[in-house]
């Protein structure tokens, strides 16, 4: 097995931390969107064949979940998502590199407040989790080396997440209200680019939910930010009902990691300990 690894979306959260970390052992080629556009084949196949890597890691992502309920949006979400991540599943195949898909959380309803493994059927509520699932599909189709990857809640250095956000908001405010009725595990970036370094050296192929341990609402993770930070600020608790958003989202979104465990791979750190690593 040779070791090359070919990262697409590289400038995101995720794709800088695989980046870091598989440059350790691999030679790396990274590409951002502005490098890659993977909803062109063309474009795909001639990355792909250029460098025949024995990897592919696919983040790259239309991850606007607001964006993709308008009609010419949802277009592009299922053009990126879905058709690109068929080309890139194609051309990973013609490669016969592994291919490490990176999905969500969205692809779940979150009606039953019971932990999501990876055998709970799909059911996506908004055209980002159908994109992201139509994607999944693809890599099952077109591929015999796959890893499909969910996670949520993803925070990591140089991208917007609700971390960077909360930490903004409380500099020009006194008081913020956050949701406090949608839970959910939130993901260091990191612990998660090392659970897929981890798996990726294997042949146990197949999807797996990863995300820090622990489950939590908006409003407690945003507690647990200022009360590490030492920020005083006054956060209120509300409903979903009182943010209305175009695109529905899961009430209970919580992944249960049952195949990294079931293939002995190192469970997860919690989210706490891991906001407090990010946050140092």
């Amino acid at each position: 097995m040779g070791n090359k690894v070919l990262i697409t979306g590289g400038n995101g959260q995720l794709g800088r931390a695989l980046k870091q970390l598989f440059e350790e052992d691999y030679e790396v080629i990274s590409y951002g969107k502005d490098e890659l556009d993977v909803s062109n084949y063309n474009e795909v196949k001639k990355a792909i064949r250029l460098n025949l890597p024995n990897i592919i890691i696919h983040t790259a992502a239309y991850t606007d979940v607001e964006g993709a309920e308008d009609l010419n949006k949802k277009e592009l979400a299922y053009l990126v998502n879905s058709f690109g991540t068929r080309n890139v599943a194609i051309e990973a195949e013609y490669a016969n590199a592994k291919l490490i898909y990176i999905s969500t959380d969205y692809v779940f309803d979150g009606e039953h407040i019971k932990k999501i493994n990876e055998f709970t059927s799909t059911n996506p509520l908004n055209s980002y989790g159908l994109s992201k699932l139509e994607g999944e599909n693809f890599v099952k189709n077109f591929h015999s080396k796959f890893f499909i990857v969910r996670t949520s809640w993803v925070f990591g250095h140089g991208g917007k997440n609700f971390v960077n956000t909360m930490l903004n908001l409380s500099k020009s405010k006194d008081e913020l209200r956050i949701v406090n009725d949608q839970i959910g595990s939130p993901t260091y970036a990191i612990d998660l680019a090392n659970s897929i370094k981890q798996f990726s050296s294997s042949n146990l192929y197949g999807t797996y939910h990863v995300t820090n341990s622990g489950e939590c609402s908006w409003y407690e993770f945003a507690k647990e930010i200022f009360r590490i930070k030492n920020i005083e600020i006054n956060i209120i608790p509300v409903t979903s009902q009182e943010f209305p958003t175009k695109a529905r989202r899961p009430k209970y979104s919580v992944l249960e990691n049952l195949s990294l465990k079931l293939n002995n791979f190192e469970a997860m750190p919690h989210w706490k300990n891991a906001l407090l690593r990010y946050l140092e």
